[in-house]
């Protein structure tokens, strides 16, 4: 007996000694890093202006297992199958689809000083990322970097070999378009400049500078500028060694400015001696830069920006406290919630000031400023996730969309750095400022921003920067084919219009503005106007109101161009109308119908899990009695399939956080199926209990509770289902419901509800 008190003393001290497991604990940076998921595992803040990553895709290994210029189009800095590293990049955007940013490397190298990236780089091994933490060895010079971040700044450690090791500064290698760049060297410990960024998705007139300040923590022995030399034309000689080169200049003082260029810093190690480097970041000036140094980073303390940024992630993943369901479950969750607050992120600088939208200039606010909207990705799911859980943020993220329209005269599109790229189609703000008021987050102010709404709904042709085509669009119903050379896509350029106008009406309604109301209600469902009943499809017509021909429904899969659609076909737009799906479920030929046809959707392949206009279509079975099974199987089969804990754990660009977000509302059991609808379809959830704590100055509820009791583990089907203890028999509930603490009970089985 005596033992056996010992060993459950023993397991007792074990289990304390133990700590358990925090939501950051179960985050994997890594998913999503292949299969064109295009996310990064280097640190960051949450919605952060800097991030800290490996560099890994100028070059690749080739022929004869040697290593050369990468060709793809990457719009990623990393890739997981890569594994040659020229750098660490500064600026970065997360699971975007055109390469932007992914500047202002610094590489640690040692031994004989090289200045070529080709030359310079190294393989590395020993990866290990979490949240707000990055490391690895570089195989060619046994160095250990290691990577953390602040709001607005990086912070490298280089654990050197003993002799003369470097730091180098490219500005010239990165993924944007643009390749000018300016730099100075003030003194052995610090250099400043800045590095041009911009046309992004090849958009000519989007071109800014990203300033940088960056402090090493050891003077250098050495240091200089480089630049890379031009080809030469029609000089003979001694200048043709210059060709294609790269110049030093050594102990260089002066401004040089230029295509790619940089600067190198030289230190004399012993074996194992750290050099610490921190950068500061601004889109306002190298003085910001370097007060948001001053300000975020003061000193080199490596392990509490370490620990304070796994803090802050913490604090915000742990608002959704999930038990039970597997480890890889929780990683899956918990890393699709990372990865869903990178971006938006801030703008400003710690002083407040930031760059004006779409002008010249300088603005200075005291809330966040935050950019890099991806609206035709996030208005569909993440904007309503924000509203939820984090709705302090959604509430100055929309502020943000507003200060834009006040300075530039129209709400943002695809917005980056304070520019417009116009990248994508419709009017995606719209649907987030609506649905963010009409979720109950009014403290901004809503007549500027109905003001701005309705004006992108109304502007003429000539002068409307959101909606070409809207013309026609207004006066037909539709836009035609080959009348617009500026509209992409008429049939899905409409659609997105018709869900604008549809949560217009629904604001105009919660406003009292019952014309406006009426108006554009009327006007979201002109997408009947497309509707051909000898294909049962939504097809491009003419002006005189003749069809396209030949039309074939299954052109322009797997993102291939095709008339009349953007990123998908005809069957990947037939059910894109989530905010009248009612009447197309009459239009299709009734209730039966519908179900057979969008049940061959996902049976004949037709369904892109990577392409946002049909993410909601597993969904949309909850609108036939009935049916609603469908759903609970078809998501949970699209988890499976296509969410695992892995580099290629996403099924293609996750577009800032957007299929990240359809993963953690489906695994809840409740998603948004249509902006402005204040109801979420109900599936079924993953986890045994999820508790989700409500943010007492927006709602009236504590927290929102979702449990379900599984009769095994492959229980997917409600059988029963609770609503604060009563029986409900709906598979919608109201957003209204959720935020007053709402507390779901599910009984789930192996077999379908009879």
């Amino acid at each position: 007996m005596r033992n056996g008190y010992g060993i459950l003393f023993l397991l007792l001290l074990f289990h304390l000694a133990v700590p358990a497991q925090e939501p950051v604990d179960f985050v994997n940076p890594f998913i999503g890093t292949s299969n064109y998921g295009a996310t990064y595992p280097g640190p960051v803040r949450p919605w952060g202006m800097a991030s800290v990553v490996p560099f890994n895709v100028a070059f690749k290994k080739g022929a004869e297992n040697q290593f050369e210029k990468d060709s793809e189009w990457h719009s990623r800095p990393y890739v997981a199958e890569n594994k040659f590293l020229t750098g660490y990049s500064h600026v970065n955007l997360s699971g975007v689809g055109c390469p932007e940013l992914g500047s202002i490397l610094l590489m640690p190298t040692h031994g004989q000083l090289e200045l070529n990236p080709e030359h310079y780089g190294s393989t590395y091994q020993d990866e290990v990322a979490t949240p707000g933490y990055y490391a690895h060895t570089l195989d060619k010079y046994s160095i250990k970097t290691e990577l953390t971040a602040t709001l607005r700044t990086g912070l490298s450690k280089y654990t050197f070999p003993q002799g003369q090791s470097h730091i180098i500064l490219n500005l010239g290698l990165g993924l944007t378009n643009e390749t000018g760049a300016a730099l100075k060297i003030l003194s052995e410990t610090e250099v400043v400049g800045h590095k041009l960024i911009g046309t992004f998705c090849y958009n000519p007139e989007d071109v800014r500078p990203v300033y940088f300040a960056i402090k090493f923590s050891k003077p250098a022995t050495n240091f200089g500028a480089w630049k890379k030399m031009p080809p030469f034309k029609g000089v003979e000689a001694e200048w043709t060694k210059y060709n294609d080169t790269i110049k030093p200049y050594p102990q260089f003082r002066y401004e040089l400015a230029g295509d790619d260029i940089g600067a190198y810093f030289s230190f004399e190690t012993e074996n194992e001696e750290v050099v610490y480097a921190k950068v500061g970041i601004s889109y306002v000036s190298i003085e910001n830069a370097r007060q948001n140094l001053q300000g975020e980073q003061p000193d080199f303390n490596f392990d509490k920006t370490r620990q304070d940024a796994r803090l802050t992630w913490n604090n915000l993943l742990k608002r959704i406290k999930v038990d039970g369901g597997s480890k890889d479950d929780k990683t899956n969750f918990y890393s699709a919630l990372y990865h869903t607050l990178i971006h938006p992120n801030i703008l400003q600088d710690a002083n407040g000031e930031y760059p004006l939208m779409e002008k010249y200039g300088t603005g200075n606010t005291s809330e966040n400023r935050y950019t890099v909207f991806s609206l035709w990705d996030t208005y569909r799911n993440v904007h309503p996730f924000l509203s939820l859980v984090y709705p302090e943020v959604q509430s100055q993220m929309v502020k943000s969309m507003i200060a834009m329209y006040k300075e530039s005269g129209w709400l943002p599109k695809w917005e980056l750095l304070g520019m417009e790229t116009s990248v994508m189609v419709g009017d995606p703000a719209t649907p987030v400022i609506a649905d963010t008021y009409l979720r109950g987050i009014r403290d901004f102010d809503i007549q500027t921003a109905y003001e701005a709404i309705k004006k992108s709904a109304t502007a003429p042709d000539s002068v409307n920067k959101l909606r070409p085509g809207i013309g026609k669009y207004r006066t037909l119903g539709y836009i035609p084919e080959n009348h617009y050379e500026n509209v992409w896509g008429t049939v899905s350029t409409s659609l997105e219009y018709n869900i604008a106008d549809w949560n217009l009406a629904q604001l105009a309604k919660a406003l009292n503005k019952k014309e406006d109301y009426r108006n554009f209600l009327k006007q979201s469902a002109s997408y009947r106007n497309y509707y051909d009943p000898s294909t049962g499809m939504l097809r491009p017509r003419m002006e005189k109101g003749e069809w396209l021909t030949p039309f074939n429904p299954k052109a322009g899969a797997n993102f291939e161009p095709v008339i009349g659609f953007v990123e998908g076909n005809a069957w990947q737009y037939r059910f894109y109308v989530p905010h009248d799906i009612k009447n197309l479920i009459k239009m299709l030929g009734g209730k039966s119908r519908f179900i057979k046809e969008l049940q061959l959707c996902f049976d004949d392949g037709n369904y892109d899990m990577a392409n946002e206009p049909d993410i909601t279509y597993p969904f949309l079975f909850n609108f036939v009695k009935g049916e609603e099974w469908r759903a609970q199987k078809m998501v949970n089969q699209l988890i499976h399939k296509h969410y695992f804990d892995g580099p290629a754990g996403l099924p293609g660009n996750d577009d800032t956080g957007t299929l990240s977000t359809w993963l953690l509302f489906s695994m809840l059991g409740i998603y948004p199926h249509c902006p402005g609808d204040m109801s979420y379809a109900i599936v079924s959830p993953t986890f045994d209990k999820v508790t989700i704590a409500l943010n007492a100055n927006y709602y009236p509820g504590k927290e929102l509770t979702i449990e379900a009791n599984k009769s095994s583990k492959n229980a997917i089907y409600i059988q029963n289902l609770e609503v604060n203890g009563q029986k409900y028999n709906r598979y919608f509930i109201d957003h209204d419901t959720l935020v007053k603490g709402a507390h779901l009970k599910f009984e789930l089985t192996e077999t379908r509800k009879p």
